[in-house]
């Protein structure tokens, strides 16, 4: 089979494309990238005026199977993932069954093979049961193909513990993904500690309980010199102590989340649970810092940490609801919308942050557009705008922080392993076969 994509303007940092190309796709993987490609095709897209990617790589989602399939599965959240130009994903360990021992990476292996429709690599957890006391078998995980560890959702407290891990990590080659949360100075908290605290009525989460862990886990790193990723990143404090920490040479890179560049605490005022995240949503000042760290290289990847859940677990009181929101169909417009459009970020910058750097950071073999590659691509209209609405979501979950809002940049085509495997066809935007 072979796919012939015309006239598009190819993005690709890592191969350094940056024009008007043509791409041919031949079994699976990229063939031939150049202009005015001749060779005849069995199916052709017309990507004249659009943008031609690789497939982004989220490197934080959370499908929540094994256990909690009423919020999503390794099915719906890789359908949402293919609508949202996303062709690889990586999966969070603290499902209900937690990917915390050789026995749970086996089942979640056989789950994504019987049900993925993209490519889903596995997180598994950096201590058993997550509870921050006794190591997993990092060594064991890595032969199983696993590509990161992380206690996602907590935090290693135990800083032994946490050194041990990183060192694990170091001589197998598995990325440490740090949730930086100090839950002794978070606990109980629902929103950002301050003003919207005060006037909501709710209790705070500190900056102080992200930056201060921030700083110890990087602190653990560069003892060993071994190589830690700091995900979610959402405040001012902790830009700067990542940014003093790339510039003495340690190994730290770091991943922020859509709704912290385009959100500041003032939108959960009206009690919006779909705006309840932990992180929470910062001040404005906030805001800007994560653009700026964007814009600076200091925050090198932007991720969903798409976090599903149903309707009866968000639509409840402020207090009681569930933290997270979804981000998998929304993360590619949301971000040119307000850091493109925005002119925090080029197209060329964005495209790195969403492809070439996480599949660095990970270790795996995706993010690029180089012949011989597997031919993940995503083909984009930039400057078409779309209402967010509940009925387009392929997702199980309806929780996302841009509800009604209009963002720009459509996804219209993704395809995997040179299968076109989504098509945007107006408002009836549909999945094809893999």
């Amino acid at each position: 089979m072979k796919l012939l994509i015309k006239n598009g303007h190819v993005i690709s940092p890592a191969d350094n494309l940056n024009e008007i190309y043509d791409i041919l796709v031949q079994d699976n993987k990229i063939s031939k990238i150049g202009r005015n490609l001749k060779e005849i095709a069995d199916n052709t897209i017309d990507a004249k005026d659009k943008i031609v990617i690789p497939g982004i790589v989220d490197m934080h989602v959370h499908l929540r199977e094994p256990g909690r399939e009423d919020k999503e599965t390794i099915s719906s959240g890789t359908q949402a993932a293919l609508a949202g130009g996303v062709t690889s994903i990586v999966s969070m360990p603290n499902t209900l069954i937690p990917i915390d021992s050789i026995e749970n990476v086996k089942l979640l292996k056989g789950i994504i093979e019987k049900k993925s429709q993209a490519n889903v690599f596995i997180c598994a957890a950096i201590t058993k049961d997550r509870v921050g006391r006794e190591l997993t078998n990092i060594a064991r995980f890595k032969k199983e193909g696993i590509v990161a560890i992380s206690d996602d959702g907590a935090s290693v407290d135990n800083a032994d513990v946490m050194l041990k891990a990183l060192k694990k990590a170091k001589d197998t080659r598995v990325t440490v993904i740090c949730h930086s949360e100090d839950k002794f100075l978070s606990a109980g908290g629902v929103v950002n500690l301050g003003f919207t605290s005060t006037k909501m009525g709710l209790r705070g989460i500190s900056k102080e309980s992200e930056y201060k862990r921030v700083r110890r886990d990087i602190e653990l790193a560069e003892r060993i010199d071994a190589p830690i990723h700091i995900t979610h990143v959402s405040c001012l404090e902790s830009v700067e102590i990542i940014a003093k920490a790339k510039k003495k040479g340690v190994k730290v890179t770091a991943d922020t989340a859509p709704h912290y560049f385009s959100v500041s605490e003032e939108a959960v005022w009206g009690y919006d649970t779909n705006l309840k995240m932990n992180p929470p949503l910062r001040t404005k000042e906030d805001v800007l810092a994560i653009r700026d760290g964007l814009k600076q290289g200091v925050i090198d990847v932007i991720a969903s940490d798409h976090a599903p859940h149903t309707e009866n677990e968000k639509e409840i009181e402020f207090e009681r609801a569930e933290f997270g929101v979804i981000g998998l169909e929304t993360e590619l417009s949301a971000a040119i919308t307000y850091l493109v459009e925005g002119k925090v970020l080029d197209m060329v910058e964005l495209v790195k942050k969403i492809t070439i750097n996480p599949a660095k950071i990970l270790g795996i073999n995706r993010g690029t557009l180089s012949t011989g590659k597997p031919a993940d691509i995503t083909v984009i209209s930039k400057d078409k705008e779309w209402v967010v609405r509940r009925d387009r979501f392929f997702s199980k979950s309806k929780n996302s922080a841009f509800l009604g809002k209009t963002l720009k940049g459509v996804v219209e085509y993704t395809i995997l392993g040179g299968r076109i495997v989504y098509v945007n066809n107006a408002d009836d935007h549909r999945l094809g076969s893999r």
